[in-house]
């Protein structure tokens, strides 16, 4: 399972500042992406508004004999086309796992990972003198991908999201949800989804977050998978923000040890 948004799929360096219309940027209209973390923000880009943000993330896992290493390229393409309503297309696109074991030796899969059709509605947006936003996302995957990334049923997830300023420069992200997937052996499962990263945004620019991810279970009959990451964000100019971040699993068997991501973000 690799680490993305909200586990299976469980991020962001949030910043408490709401996306406005394409045509009306100010000042303080600057970029907020759904990355980089394990929680989602619940503000959209504007009507109008198209925007990506991609990464690349390597995730290690095992021991000194047994081991594997995962790079994959986790994508978000986000379009406003309404007040407070962004269409989402989500995926970790082409991955590849290079694994070590004591008695087959060195081998390798690749191939592409399914990709997501989803919806973000900001039903209550921040107004100047809140600092409550809350909005609601839903992602569909069909049957897709390639080799051992490939999936043969429908999976899916919804969530609740929130973006609280509650003291000066700090804010909080929560979500909460239920996913729908396939584990390993084909067989589908249901699963409690839990994200929350703490924000303190020195400036309008910077953002510096710590924050974890819960996903119970991880696997059908399986146990729970707890992980947490930190790392930080910049924007330059208004329309582009570029992101590091570092986390590890400390709760399951399927979250990385540790993972490592770097990422940017482009709005147009």
């Amino acid at each position: 399972m690799h680490i993305t948004k909200l586990m299976a799929g469980i991020g962001i360096a949030v910043l408490p500042i709401p996306a406005t219309p394409a045509l009306a940027q100010t000042s303080d209209d600057y970029i907020n992406p759904d990355r980089p973390g394990i929680a989602d923000g619940s503000t959209t880009v504007g009507k109008g508004r198209f925007q990506i943000e991609t990464a690349i993330q390597v995730e290690f896992r095992g021991d000194s004999i047994d081991r594997e290493q995962t790079i994959f390229f986790p994508t978000l393409l986000r379009l406003g086309f309404a007040t407070n309503w962004e269409v989402r297309v989500e995926g970790n696109t082409f991955s590849r796992i290079d694994r070590h074991d004591a008695v087959l030796g060195n081998t390798h899969d690749s191939g592409f990972a399914p990709t997501s059709l989803g919806l973000k509605y900001n039903f209550l947006p921040a107004a100047p003198t809140d600092k409550l936003s809350l909005g609601a996302i839903v992602r569909v995957f069909p049957p897709g991908g390639s080799g051992d990334f490939s999936t043969s049923r429908t999976t899916g997830d919804a969530r609740l999201a929130a973006d609280w300023t509650f003291a000066g420069k700090w804010s909080l992200n929560p979500n909460v949800g239920i996913g729908f997937y396939q584990d390993d052996r084909g067989r589908s499962y249901a699963a409690a989804l839990a994200a929350t990263t703490i924000n303190f945004n020195p400036n309008k620019r910077v953002n510096l977050f710590a924050d974890m991810g819960l996903q119970a279970p991880e696997g059908r009959n399986g146990k729970n998978a707890l992980t947490i990451d930190a790392g930080g964000a910049y924007i330059i100019g208004h329309d582009v923000q570029i992101d590091l971040s570092i986390g590890t699993g400390v709760a399951g068997s399927t979250p990385p040890h540790p993972f490592i991501a770097a990422g940017v973000s482009r709005r147009f």
